[in-house]
């Protein structure tokens, strides 16, 4: 552990001295990258510098065990032996996550699509559900959040949202969400009390920045249409709201969030850059879930993921087997557990695909 330790500091020297250099910071992409490096080893550094610290007050004690001339020196330098090598195991296994490989994409920020699914009425009103329950998260996390685009379902809820999720980390948690959420309850308009099964779907897409896809303007064809929904007096009396066409792959985008016919299409084109780099990730993830044998971040869409089964108060995590009994929760944005366990069963993998070279 102490030469990998010392093979990280080495590198943090250099992009400590990398970050300052003006062509670094001339050049975006690469200080971005850069900037992310030097923030991910110095937090390796610190975690590093509490382990070293342990072993160096080990050997300290020992000398005083050995020279024992003080019994109560001697006696406090066994129960810093003991605090230290109880400490020691618990800072190795964060060392060996923190020096698993990062997916660069897990820095960025995301766009959400949640789609009702099967289930009619009762699917919009759950997209709807889990639209609040992904705000509630993310307030909690401080994050910023902001809709998109969004079609509203007759009975509440929503037939589709999107929305932008802007944050520290955001993908490397959200990408979880990704995939069939379903629900089992009596819905609204049920009267004879039965429970019924709807779901949602759920899109997680990295936001691209520009230097991450490239679009030809030939290629997007721009139609300006109406606003619709709530929106004061603007609605469907100004052609404010936008919608792109990606030709060559048939992906559309569209906006009429904002009043203004600027503000809509450049948020259009931030749901079209996320949409075309996320196919090429999608095929990427997919490579890599058949080399790796695992759903837990696969990207695999038609995946069912999640059960909320509100009779008896159970979110059940399909890809892990957890099961908590704590729905009301869980559906108010304490999704925290979740993600978590999710993020430590995809490290555990990477670990054994590293082969503990540790």
């Amino acid at each position: 552990m102490l030469d990998k330790l010392r093979i990280i500091k080495q590198r943090f020297d250099e992009v400590s001295d990398l970050i300052i250099q003006p062509n670094i910071i001339s050049d975006q992409k690469r200080y971005v990258k850069i900037s992310k490096e030097y923030k991910d080893l110095n937090a390796v550094m610190k975690v590093g510098d509490e382990y070293r610290g342990l072993l160096i007050n080990i050997e300290e004690a020992k000398e005083i065990i050995a020279d024992g001339s003080d019994d109560d020196m001697t006696e406090m330098a066994k129960m810093e032996i003991q605090e230290a090598e109880a400490r020691l195991p618990q800072l190795e296994e964060d060392i060996k996550f923190m020096l698993i490989p990062k997916d660069p994409d897990d820095a960025k920020n995301v766009m959400v699509e949640i789609r009702a699914g099967t289930g009619g009425d009762e699917a919009s009103i759950f997209a709807g559900d889990l639209y609040r329950m992904y705000t509630k998260y993310c307030a909690d996390k401080g994050w910023r959040t902001s809709i998109v685009d969004m079609s509203e379902g007759t009975s509440g809820g929503f037939k589709e949202i999107i929305f932008s999720v802007e944050g520290e980390d955001v993908y490397g948690n959200l990408k979880f969400e990704a995939g069939v959420h379903r629900v089992q309850r009596v819905p609204q308009t049920e009267t004879q009390g039965r429970v019924h099964t709807s779901a949602a779907t759920v899109m997680v897409l990295p936001e691209a920045e520009e230097f991450d896809v490239q679009i030809d303007m030939n290629d997007v064809r721009v139609d300006f249409f109406c606003s619709s929904g709530p929106g004061g007096q603007s609605v469907n009396t100004t052609y404010s709201a936008v919608r792109l066409t990606h030709i060559p792959t048939g992906l559309v985008a569209q906006c009429q969030d904002q009043k203004s016919q600027h503000k809509n299409k450049d948020k259009a084109m931030q749901v079209l850059r996320s949409r075309l780099y996320e196919m090429e990730l999608a095929k990427k993830q997919e490579a890599d879930s058949l080399k790796r044998k695992t759903m837990v971040s696969s990207g695999d869409r038609s995946a069912k993921i999640r059960t909320y089964n509100y009779p008896q108060g159970r979110v059940t995590e399909h890809r892990i087997g957890l099961t908590m009994y704590d729905l009301q929760n869980i559906i108010n944005g304490d999704i925290h557990r979740i993600i978590e366990g999710l993020r430590l069963a995809e490290n555990t993998e990477k670990l054994k695909e590293l082969g503990e070279v540790f």
